[in-house]
């Protein structure tokens, strides 16, 4: 890689001289051009704008004509094209984007020149595109001009057209045509259209044609939004609220695990080698993360100031030093064994401290190393070309390697800091195979060289999306421009050099969410293992679904993953924090009315708790069975084919197990409408609820793939988001992340799912899922109505809620097969045997149902992709 960065930085920019002299401007006097500009501003965040320039040049009269129409990497079209477009224009066009080079067609005398450009009002300086300058008026904070001031061409015909998408504007002069929408001049030539009063503050241009457009309040405050202190201030409220809830629960698991049905308050326990009095090994770790994931949140903020409030230098060494500390404080040697693996051996276990010694090494000689060479770079400046403070306009070559170690050590380290905390949550929670720990223990040289080496292959990765993309913004930008621009190329190249670490690490530590998610789970994890232990040792029954504790860490993590995919369609930035909160109230709202009304719940916690055996689930699945198929001999025999059984004798038998079911609940008598079938698909497929969410998590990790595909098909055929594919650095390994995140969100929605099976209200299992679903669209219908205020469509947003309902619909039925897995050896495929489940609650209900959200999301989705 740094060969690769040394080639580019020798690499010359792309110079050609352009002959000004020899355009000869003046025999394009006789062409005529159609200039259009056109606004469209409803339905987004930002103002789109886009123009269409149409030259029609006389072949005979302009000695260039022919060049036109030559190839477009020739350098004889890129000098006719630049004389035609630009003259003697030679400015970076920075604001301006294509779709292509402009298309010459020749026809007859004359060839004609189509050339189209667009750009978005993001912020309140000045954009150019084509022959169209757009600036904000500085007296008036909503009140943009947009002029008319072509580098060439001034004495040609012009007809021109503003189509302003339905903002308000004034225009000048007497166009030839003029409604609410839009202006149409024809003038021969380009005449003064603007008030002579403003000829000073408009740098008194030879010739212009404006318009001046006053911005809807909706899309003025999204612009103000971006420029204000409350932008970063709503980042730092989804950090604090983040850090706090998963702070408190650290806290909170700190305390013993009491078992409804068994345990003492301020037990202590040690179960197959996992330590800790009160869990505070790792709900340490997880407090020690969020309240340092919060400081260093902070931090960056800090950093993103324009003017930065931390030159470079000094912003390069505290990144250094960061990411130094945050690998080390992680110490990813230490930890207790996974509570599942009692053979990996514990802190004090033979041997254990000599592995942890030879772990500590391996990981410290690593970090160290690397931040030695960022280190070295920075300190021995001079010797590589460097000035004091880093930011330099040139460089030598071995200033530009410096740049890039730099860059490279600093991305490894805050990546080695994220790879450490998340081996050290996974470990101490349990969520490592044996056989990682075992491998980590005997060659941890071996171990930490291949993750070095691994993390070593993505630092690389985001160096070659830098540049790359830096490459074609470098084309877009200067585009037609000749060989004076080959020092900005310089300039251009080093000074994003020098920024590449602290761009990439805020990128990669936006996605260090997921160490919260894993943190969340490890938990989770660990109290399941403690409730497991102590039911096998005691005898007792494992407790219907998660307490308290365990309801906060699964409520955080919905809205870890399902919420904050969603936020990102619901409104800027601002509400994330408040998002995260309402997913949070939302779910236990849904659960506190779920708990009174699912069907565990209504028929007693004697039912769960204290009956023998009954988490065996055998006797009841066995009683489910014999329902199902006396159900299914009933309807034989209204059919008139029973074989020899009456109604009375299956009428008794139905009897007989509606009286075991009464038993159970030891002589409560439970609802009517609750059947033995009822009860078995609403225990779900497993003992612990632990296991169920496991299983309902892969099973929408599956269903999940096409979702995630679909969501980032729709965002990269948005116009902007496509743009910036190969115009951002971080735009790639952004889609990379996204799709990850995505099927993050749709598993850690099946968990949840899962994991509060039996708390959630309703007989069907599509009635649970639709309850879940509820708990999401609550955020989701305040966010689209956000959206409809502030005159953004919230069609993605819809989007993305329908294909979470669906997909736990799709989930919430598997289970049920799964339930009753023991029962394929009678049927030939799964599907089948989910026929013969519903056939019994509803078939036509439950079809139609799903037919009706497939229904929806195909509907959405034509609708985007027509767009």
């Amino acid at each position: 890689m740094v060969l690769a960065v040394m080639w580019w930085g020798c690499a010359p920019a792309e110079a050609r001289q352009n002959g000004h002299d020899a355009c000869r401007e003046d025999q394009l006097d006789s062409s005529t051009v159609n200039a259009e500009i056109h606004f469209r501003q409803h339905g987004r965040h930002y103002i789109q704008v886009s123009s269409d320039m149409k030259v029609e040049v006389p072949a005979r009269e302009w000695s260039m004509a022919s060049q036109l129409t030559f190839s477009t990497e020739s350098p004889e079209y890129r000098t006719a094209m630049h004389c035609l477009l630009r003259g003697s224009d030679n400015s970076l066009r920075k604001t301006e984007w294509r779709n292509g080079n402009p298309v010459a067609t020749a026809d007859g005398d004359k060839v004609t020149v189509a050339y189209s450009s667009y750009t978005w009002i993001k912020g309140y300086g000045d954009f150019q595109l084509g022959p169209w300058k757009i600036t904000r008026d500085k007296k008036k904070k909503n009140k943009w001009e947009v002029i008319l001031q072509p580098s060439t061409l001034q004495k040609a015909r012009w007809n021109v057209m503003a189509e302003l998408g339905g903002l308000k504007f004034k225009h000048y002069g007497r166009p030839w045509f003029a409604d609410k929408t839009k202006a149409v001049w024809a003038t021969q030539p380009l005449k003064r259209l603007c008030p002579a009063a403003d000829l000073d503050r408009r740098r008194k241009l030879p010739e212009y044609l404006c318009v001046e457009v006053d911005l809807p309040w909706q899309r003025s405050l999204a612009l103000s939004w971006d420029e204000s202190l409350w932008k970063p201030a709503g980042i730092a409220t989804w950090w604090a609220f983040g850090s706090g809830v998963l702070a408190l629960a650290a806290l909170r698991t700190q305390r013993p695990y009491v078992s409804p049905a068994f345990g003492t308050p301020g037990s202590r326990w040690r179960i197959g080698g996992f330590r800790g009095e009160r869990g505070e090994g790792l709900a340490s770790s997880v407090l020690q993360w969020a309240l340092l994931s919060g400081a260093v949140a902070l931090t960056l903020l800090l950093f993103l100031n324009d003017p930065p409030l931390v030159k470079l230098r000094e912003r390069t060494l505290i990144c250094i030093a960061a990411g130094l500390t945050l690998t080390l404080v992680a110490r990813p040697w230490y930890g207790g064994a996974s509570p599942t693996v009692p053979s990996a051996g514990t802190d004090e276990s033979d041997g254990s401290k000599g592995h942890r010694r030879r772990q500590a090494y391996a990981v410290i000689g690593f970090a160290s190393v690397a931040a030695a060479i960022g280190t070295l770079v920075i300190f021995g400046h001079q010797r590589i070309g460097l000035p004091y403070d880093l930011e330099t306009k040139a460089s030598s070559l071995s200033g530009k390697v410096g740049y890039v170690l730099m860059g490279l050590t600093t991305v490894w380290l805050w990546l080695a800091a994220m790879a450490a905390w998340a081996w050290r949550f996974a470990r101490e929670g349990g969520l490592v195979p044996a056989r990682w720990i075992s491998k980590w223990g005997k060659a941890p040289v071996l171990c930490v060289a291949a993750v070095s080496a691994l993390l070593g292959l993505i630092a690389g990765g985001l160096l070659w999306c830098l540049h790359w993309t830096l490459e074609n913004q470098w084309k877009r930008s200067a585009w037609l421009s000749d060989a004076s621009l080959s020092a900005e190329h310089e300039k251009y190249v080093n000074r994003y050099l020098a920024n590449f670490s602290f761009t990439d690490l805020t990128w990669i530590f936006t996605y260090s969410w997921f160490l919260a998610g894993i943190a969340l789970l490890a938990l989770l994890h660990h109290r399941f293992t403690i409730q497991r232990a102590q039911a096998i040792r005691k005898m007792g029954n494992i407790p219907l679904g998660p307490d308290k504790p365990d309801l906060l860490l699964i409520a955080a993590l919905f809205a870890l993953t399902v919420g904050m995919r969603g936020a990102k369609f619901a409104s800027n930035n601002a509400q994330y924090g408040i998002w995260f909160v309402l997913n949070i109230i939302s779910l236990f709202a849904v659960l506190a009315a779920g708990r009174r009304w699912s069907v565990l719940g209504q028929m007693g916690d004697l039912f769960c708790m204290h009956t023998p055996g009954i988490n065996k689930r055998s006797e009841l699945l066995e009683k489910a069975h014999q329902y199902r198929n006396l159900n299914h001999q009933m309807q034989l025999l209204d059919q008139g084919r029973a074989g020899g059984v009456t109604s009375e004798q299956l009428e008794d038998q139905l009897r007989g197990l509606r009286q075991w079911l009464v038993s159970r609940c030891l002589k409560k008598n439970p609802p009517a409408q609750i059947s033995i079938l009822d009860v078995a698909l609403a225990w779900g497929p497993d003992a612990h609820w632990w296991s169920n969410a496991l299983r309902a998590a892969r099973l929408a990790f599956c269903f999940g793939v096409p979702a995630s595909v679909a969501l980032l098909y729709l965002e990269m055929r948005d116009l902007y988001s496509g743009a910036q594919l190969t115009l951002e650095p971080t735009a790639i390994p952004s889609v990379v992340a996204g799709f990850i995140a995505y099927q993050m969100a749709w598993a850690g929605l099946g968990f949840v799912l899962g994991a509060v099976w039996r708390l959630l209200p309703g007989r069907r299992s599509t009635a649970r899922a639709w309850s879940l679903a509820f708990a999401y669209a609550v955020p989701a219908l305040l966010g689209a109505l956000l959206n409809r205020y502030t005159d953004v469509a919230p069609r993605m947003l819809v989007l993305y809620s329908v294909l979470t309902l669906l997909i736990l619909t799709l989930t919430s039925l598997w289970l049920d097969t799964s339930t009753l897995s023991e029962e394929r050896l009678y049927w030939p495929s799964r599907f089948a045997l989910l026929l013969s489940i519903h056939r019994l609650r509803g078939l036509s209900g439950q079809v139609a149902w799903l037919l009706a959200q497939v229904a929806v999301v195909v509907t959405i989705l034509k609708e985007l992709i027509k767009r």
